[in-house]
């Protein structure tokens, strides 16, 4: 494969990685909590190539996860929580504790406090949380939950030193990818009752580059369709000379 195709077929190849990226994001614009999906970019050369710099290919290092703040907005429900600052729910999965920023949480017919999945929110240890169902509930700024006046349970917030060692587990959980990495307790992080966060997706900027990256997918086709006939030519004209 000549340097020009194999340059365009690795742009090709990458772009489509973005687009399966772009396009979740903007599938899940809408989901509560939901943190966006980027990509880092940078050149793979064979290790033959040596100084070649034409051997150079663009790929896609590293997708990474943007886990910055999404818009707060009032709901009104007891059972919606939204976090102010870093950290994240914690929430018992089918294998172990999961972390979320999710807080569209409901409270079950048992009175447990769960998310719209059915996992138990946690209040540590992996203790559920429990409520009496029907009854009004109020959730302090450090996650302090008291029904009647009474404290039921607190919410477990954490946060991590190497949050960028998480990994996703569905759309909006989280999960260490290291075992050894711990969960802490964040600094100026506040829960707020009756809100929720919106997803840190801009649908005008993801629509937006959407469209560059299927523009930037077109011109590489081209690309590869002009070597193609640049090929075609030269061995045309080859067998010119020869006969």
């Amino acid at each position: 494969m000549d340097p020009l195709t194999a340059t365009a077929a690795s742009g090709l190849r990458a772009r489509m990685e973005s687009l399966d990226l772009l396009a979740n994001n903007v599938a899940n614009a809408a989901t509560g909590g939901y943190k966006a999906d980027r990509e880092f970019y940078s050149l793979y050369a064979a290790p033959e190539a040596a100084d070649n710099t034409a051997s150079t290919m663009p790929v896609i290092e590293r997708p990474w996860v943007d886990l910055s703040q999404g818009l707060v907005h009032e709901t009104g429900s007891p059972s919606d929580l939204a976090l102010s600052g870093p950290g994240f729910f914690t929430v018992n999965g089918p294998s172990g504790p999961l972390y979320t920023r999710n807080g569209s949480f409901r409270v079950s017919p048992a009175g447990t406090l769960t998310t719209a999945d059915g996992y138990a929110v946690s209040s540590g240890a992996g203790t559920p949380i429990t409520l009496q169902h029907g009854r009004p509930f109020e959730i302090a700024a450090d996650g302090t939950i008291r029904q009647d006046g009474n404290v039921v349970g607190k919410l477990e917030v954490v946060d991590f030193t190497g949050a960028d060692r998480l990994v996703k587990q569905g759309a909006n959980y989280f999960r260490p990818s290291d075992p050894a990495l711990r969960p802490q307790t964040p600094t100026g992080t506040a829960v707020e009752q009756g809100k929720l966060e919106a997803s840190n997706t801009g649908s005008a900027e993801a629509a937006v580059r959407l469209v560059s990256v299927m523009r930037q997918f077109e011109m590489l086709q081209k690309a590869v369709s002009l070597a193609g006939e640049m090929n075609q030519q030269s061995i045309q004209q080859v067998a010119k000379v020869g006969s």
